[in-house]
C-alpha cells in the first residue's frame, strides 16, 4: 500500500480511501465486515462515512456497522483513520426538528455524540462538513469545533462539496480566530468525466494545504466500463451513469473510452482511479466496494502506471477546463 500525508498535517493515510455509502442498503453487515477486514489487510487505512448513511429510516445504519465491526478488537479502530460526517438531517421521516442538522453549534455537538455512540469509539480522526451551511458564520462553527478538539473527541477537520471560496472563507476564519489549524481536506466530485474542481476548488485546496478526497471517481459506473457490460448482458447503467449515456453526444466520448483502454489491454475502472492518483493535490479517490471483487479491483489501481501518451489521450477524449483564472476569465 502506498501512504501520503493528509494536507498540511502529519497524518499518515492510504491512497485509497475505503468509502461505507453501501454498506447497510446494499451490502449486508457480515460482507461490509469482511471488505473492511481485507482493506485493512492490504493496508488500507483510511475509512470514510457520514452519519447519514444507510438512507431514509435506516440513517445512522452504516456508522453502526463500522462501530460493531472495530468491537471485534484485533486493533481494528487503532489501525483506521476515521472519518465522518455531518451536515445532514438525522430524522427518518425527512424533516428536521429545528436545530437538528446543517452546523450550528448545538447540532455539531448533538451530532458528534450521535456519531461516536454508533460507531463505537471515543474520537473521530477527521470530522467533515458534509455541505455548506450558508447560515451559520465561521466564527461558530470553529468555536465548535475547538471545544470538540479539546474534548478530545475530534482531531482534524474537513470540508466536503466546498466551492473555492468557502474554503479561503473557512481558513481565513480560522486563521483570525488563531489556534485553530482550519480545514485540512476537501471531499469533492472529481473524476476524468467531471473535472470542473480544476477550475477553484482544487487550486484553493492546494493554496490552503488541503488534501484532496474524489468522491465518485467512476462517475457513478460510468467510468467503469459501462457500455461493455451492457452489451455482454451485464449490469446496466442507472442514475448519473444511464442520464449520460443518453446523450448521444457522451455516450460517443464513453465508447472512445473504453476502446481506447481496449487497445491498451487496460480496465477502464482501475483507469479511472490510477488516473486520479496522478493529479495535483489528490490525497486518494474514494472507492465505494458493494463486494470483495470490487475492493480488489480497485486495489490494482494503485499498481498501474500510465504513460504520457495515453495521459495524453485520455486529456483528448475529456479535456479539463484548463488553467485557473484564464478558463473562465477568457
Amino acid at each position: 500500500m502506498k501512504y501520503t500525508q493528509l494536507g498540511r498535517t502529519g497524518l499518515k493515510v492510504s491512497r485509497l480511501v475505503l468509502g461505507t455509502m453501501n454498506f447497510g442498503p446494499q451490502t449486508d453487515e457480515s460482507t461490509s465486515h469482511a471488505i473492511m477486514d481485507a482493506a485493512l489487510d492490504a493496508g488500507l487505512n483510511f475509512f470514510d462515512t457520514a452519519n447519514v448513511y444507510g438512507w431514509g429510516e435506516n440513517k445512522g445504519r452504516t456508522e453502526e456497522i463500522i462501530g460493531s465491526w472495530f468491537a471485534q478488537g484485533g486493533g481494528r479502530r487503532d489501525k483506521v483513520v476515521l472519518a465522518t460526517k455531518v451536515y445532514g438531517n438525522m430524522g427518518p421521516d425527512g424533516e428536521a426538528w429545528p436545530n437538528h442538522d446543517k452546523l450550528s453549534a448545538v447540532n455539531i455537538r448533538r451530532a458528534v455524540d450521535a456519531s461516536l455512540k454508533r460507531l463505537g469509539t471515543d474520537h473521530i480522526d477527521l470530522y467533515q462538513f458534509h455541505h455548506v451551511d450558508r447560515a451559520t458564520p465561521f466564527d461558530e462553527i470553529w468555536q465548535a469545533v475547538d471545544v470538540l478538539i479539546q474534548q478530545g473527541k475530534i482531531l482534524y477537520v474537513g470540508s466536503s462539496n466546498f466551492p473555492g471560496y468557502k474554503i479561503a472563507q473557512a481558513n481565513e476564519t480560522a486563521a483570525r480566530r488563531g489556534g485553530t489549524i482550519g480545514l485540512v481536506s476537501e471531499q469533492c466530485l472529481y473524476n476524468l468525466a467531471e473535472r470542473r474542481a480544476e477550475m477553484e476548488v482544487i487550486p484553493a485546496a492546494q493554496d490552503y494545504g488541503l488534501g484532496v478526497i474524489p468522491w465518485s471517481p467512476l462517475h457513478g459506473g460510468l467510468l467503469g466500463g459501462v457500455i461493455k457490460k451492457e452489451a455482454e448482458g451485464g449490469r446496466r447503467a442507472s442514475g448519473r451513469a444511464a442520464d449520460t449515456l443518453a446523450d448521444p453526444v457522451a455516450r460517443k466520448q464513453i465508447q472512445a473510452y473504453e476502446d481506447l483502454l481496449e487497445k491498451h489491454g487496460l480496465e477502464p475502472g482501475e483507469t479511472a482511479l490510477a488516473w486520479l492518483l496522478t493529479r495535483p493535490g489528490v490525497t486518494g479517490p474514494i472507492v465505494g466496494p458493494r463486494t470483495r471483487e470490487q475492493l480488489d479491483s480497485a486495489l490494482r489501481a494503485l499498481e498501474l502506471e500510465l504513460g504520457e501518451e495515453l495521459l495524453a489521450s485520455l486529456d483528448e477524449i475529456f479535456p479539463g477546463p484548463g488553467p485557473s483564472p484564464e478558463a473562465f476569465a477568457w
